[in-house]
């Protein structure tokens, strides 16, 4: 797959995005967005307010403020996945600091196999057992002043979820549909990433833990401490 990398004015600009290009883009695979099987995307989870989740790191804790007010289908994804167990044991297999920070990214189920080649960790997402198929959710993207989000297509305004210092994100394809399991910390304001790539939480608590985290280290578990109740999953 082709990756079309925007232009920047400055090295800074230019090395992100660079790093943009081998980080946040996922391994190449057949994709099948959820836009296609459901315009209304009723086959996926949402969350409908918001929602804690505590990652534990190393036996250190880190917790997350899940956004569901504004990105429901996106937090719904991510806390059904936590609710499933899905996270316990992954690995962060990609932690890029030098130069400057960026993220740490981590998610993909295939790292659980402590045999299976680094090299190749990136390019898996959650399989839906189901369906047999893997899940991929839709981009979205809720610009400031608007009631509902953009979804399937980058945007050019402002959006409500910002790259700031301890957001979290989905990683994905450059096929806009094409997230699944994989997430990232921000390890800086990363506001060039803004409407590109769905933020959909932050770290209220625990930032010190992420800033430690190392490529390779593995996630003890994730679980949500509030507003379950607040998930809806598929009829």
């Amino acid at each position: 797959m082709h990756f079309q990398i925007p232009r920047f004015k400055s090295f800074r600009f230019v090395w992100l995005a660079l790093i943009v290009s081998s980080v946040l883009f996922m391994g190449c695979s057949p994709i099948q967005t959820a836009s296609s099987a459901s315009p209304n995307y009723t086959n996926l989870p949402r969350l409908v307010g918001k929602a804690t989740v505590v990652m534990t790191v190393k036996g250190s804790p880190i917790t997350i403020e899940v956004d569901g007010d504004n990105a429901p289908i996106t937090a719904g994804n991510f806390l059904d996945l936590v609710q499933k167990g899905v996270y316990n044991g992954l690995m962060f297999h990609r932690v890029v600091r030098d130069p400057q920070p960026f993220v740490a990214q981590g998610g993909d189920p295939q790292s659980k196999d402590p045999n299976f080649p680094q090299a190749r960790l990136g390019t898996g997402g959650y399989m839906d057992p189901q369906l047999n198929i893997e899940r991929l959710i839709p981009l979205e993207i809720k610009p400031r002043g608007q009631k509902e989000p953009v979804y399937g297509k980058t945007i050019s305004e402002k959006p409500v979820l910002i790259h700031k210092l301890g957001a979290i994100a989905m990683a994905r394809s450059q096929t806009p549909d094409s997230a699944s399991s994989q997430f990232y910390f921000a390890l800086a304001d990363l506001g060039f990433l803004d409407g590109a790539y769905a933020v959909f939480g932050y770290v209220t608590d625990g930032i010190e833990v992420v800033n430690q985290i190392q490529q390779g280290d593995r996630i003890d578990q994730a679980e949500v401490t509030k507003g379950l109740a607040n998930l809806k999953l598929p009829q």
